[in-house]
């Protein structure tokens, strides 16, 4: 269970500092996430929501049902930023950068169904 507990929030953390930073970029580098082919308005709602995404997993009393959506809204995010770097001449290898972060998501997600089975069977006995 402390491995679980300690997998996920090491990796939360990694997934947290990956938005925050990228919503830093987006946020000062207009003129890159113009070259994606986004809308202005676009950049700035989606820094705004990796920001306000990235706290809310970071606090541990947010629910489960809560987190979990922020994961898909986040998987949608990195796969739709994958396809749009591969569609404007970025390097595949740049390109496929979102997706080793949803691979880490998708981990922190299993230790977080593993830490949560487990509190529900504590809690039944």
């Amino acid at each position: 269970m402390k491995q679980n507990k300690s997998a996920y929030w090491a990796l939360t953390g990694c997934i947290t500092f990956f938005m925050f930073f990228s919503a830093f970029y987006s946020g000062t580098n207009p003129a890159a996430f113009k070259q994606l082919g986004f809308p202005e308005y676009f950049r700035i709602e989606l820094t705004s929501a990796k920001i306000f995404g990235a706290i809310l997993l970071l606090i541990p009393q947010v629910s489960l049902r809560v987190k979990e959506w922020i994961y898909v809204a986040f998987s949608i995010n990195l796969v739709s930023a994958a396809i749009a770097k591969l569609n404007s001449g970025y390097s595949v290898l740049s390109s496929m950068e979102p997706l080793l972060v949803l691979l880490l998501m998708l981990i922190a997600i299993r230790s977080l169904n593993r830490i949560n089975k487990h509190q529900q069977a504590n809690s039944i006995e």
